[in-house]
């Protein structure tokens, strides 16, 4: 009820207010409205306009990336299944010449592990496009530790991926 009587009590107290007293409290008002508006309308849509442009680019990069994986993902599925023997080859080979002497890969049962020292970061990512495209063979684990070099990154550890069944 005090709410109710406060605003009751403002017509009179406007017109109890003096002419200049009226005109600086509309400018006043007028001035808080603005910034009001301001803030909550106009700046956030100024920021959006300027920005948009950047933003459209990204998406559209992001677009392109997620179409060209979705082709590639088509490809692989259309590929015929690979048998555990080719897949042992395909992941032998990429070992042997992607990561050379920094990785060793051991085969048990339905899974190859591949220990790794001082592998480059190229070298790793090469490797790991390799094994998944040729060999069809994706990380079950990953257990790897990042060096730094002079020359740059280099992995250490244990990658275990998995094999087509025998």
């Amino acid at each position: 009820m005090t709410l109710k009587r406060s605003l009751q009590g403002i017509p009179a107290r406007w017109n109890a207010l003096g002419a200049r007293e009226r005109m600086g409290l509309g400018l006043a008002m007028t001035v808080i409205l603005v910034a009001v508006v301001w803030q909550f309308f106009v700046a956030p849509a100024l920021v959006t306009l300027r920005t948009a442009d950047a933003q459209a680019r990204t998406l559209d990069a992001q677009l392109q990336h997620m179409q060209a994986l979705q082709k590639q993902a088509k490809g692989l599925q259309t590929q015929p299944a690979l048998g555990f023997d080719d897949a042992v080859r395909a992941l032998t080979a990429a070992t042997q010449q992607t990561l050379g002497t920094s990785g060793e890969m051991v085969v048990n049962g339905d899974t190859a592990k591949v220990t790794l020292k001082g592998a480059s970061a190229d070298g790793l990512a090469r490797w790991l496009a390799q094994a998944r495209l040729n060999a069809r063979s994706l990380p079950l684990e990953a257990r790897l530790t990042r060096a730094a070099t002079a020359n740059g990154t280099n992995w250490n550890g244990v990658l275990v991926m998995g094999l087509p069944p025998r």
